[in-house]
């Protein structure tokens, strides 16, 4: 069975003769002429799929505190207060201790679930750690990049599925949706943004993961020199753009790693 990448078939869906006869048969053609027209999507197992589960709930209570923190800094603003500036796993703490009088009635309990949903996404980033140690010791490998946590290791594995899905580790970057679109015609061949395909999610960790190495005294390796030769360039946006750039290589670094088990070596070149 074949299970087609939605993506890929717009021929269908943007069709001005669509019918399930009339799709049915396409489809048909298409797998017929040449399957891997179709992008076949690679299904998870059981276990992984239950494992990313842990993960989305963890992003999601993040958004909900991430909700939650600001909208109590905007009903404070609103009646002529602010809230102190601090870290998020401190902010109930230090709201509470600052919180302006005739306001801690309403505002209280929101600051509790904020204090009780950070103990929360602690305790999934405990059970994150442990499921990748025992589970899935294949991210221990990606761990050694500096950057890299549990929590982006763990997605990283889990997303692709297998390591052997991807005959080169290049085109990892390209199905995480970091490879600049392309619309040449002629003498006409403008620069575009990213493609955004894939998993969303994981290509926020690696951003995230890439403004980390990026960030002044950061830890030096061959990747980041890169980077900020990239970002030195100077011109319209050339710090995101070099970011998406690290994150794209990034994502080949970890795929590599995976594939090969090698440790990591932060000036490969020069070590070679």
């Amino acid at each position: 069975m074949i299970v087609a990448n939605v993506r890929e078939l717009r021929a269908i869906s943007h069709s001005d003769r669509k019918s399930d006869q009339v799709d049915a048969e396409k489809l048909a053609r298409y797998a017929r002429l040449d399957p891997n027209i179709l992008r076949p999507i690679a299904h998870r197992t059981v276990e992984q799929q239950q494992a990313l589960t842990l993960i989305r709930a963890r992003a999601l209570m993040v958004r909900l505190r991430t909700a939650a923190i600001n909208a109590v800094r905007g009903l404070t603003k609103a009646c002529g207060h602010r809230m102190p500036a601090s870290a998020t796993p401190c902010f109930a703490q230090r709201s509470m201790a600052a919180m302006p009088p005739g306001l801690g009635q309403a505002l209280g309990p929101v600051l509790q679930q904020i204090a009780e949903m950070t103990l929360k996404i602690k305790q999934y980033d405990r059970q994150i750690q442990l499921l990748g140690q025992t589970e899935y010791p294949e991210t221990q490998a990606l761990l050694k990049v500096h950057g890299i946590g549990h929590l982006t290791a763990l997605t990283f594995v889990l997303t692709l599925g297998s390591k052997d899905r991807f005959k080169r580790s290049r085109d990892v970057g390209c199905y995480l949706g970091l490879r600049p679109m392309r619309s040449q015609s002629g003498e006409h061949d403008p620069q575009l943004g990213i493609t955004h395909a894939g998993n969303a999610y994981l290509r926020s960790l690696l951003i995230e993961c890439s403004n980390h190495i990026l960030r002044p005294h950061g830890k030096d390796s061959a990747l980041r020199q890169w980077g900020l030769h990239l970002a030195a360039r100077g011109g319209k946006q050339a710090r995101s753009k070099a970011v998406v750039a690290v994150a794209r290589k990034l994502a080949v670094l970890l795929h590599r790693l995976w594939t090969t088990q090698e440790p990591y070596m932060p000036f490969y070149a020069t070590a070679a």
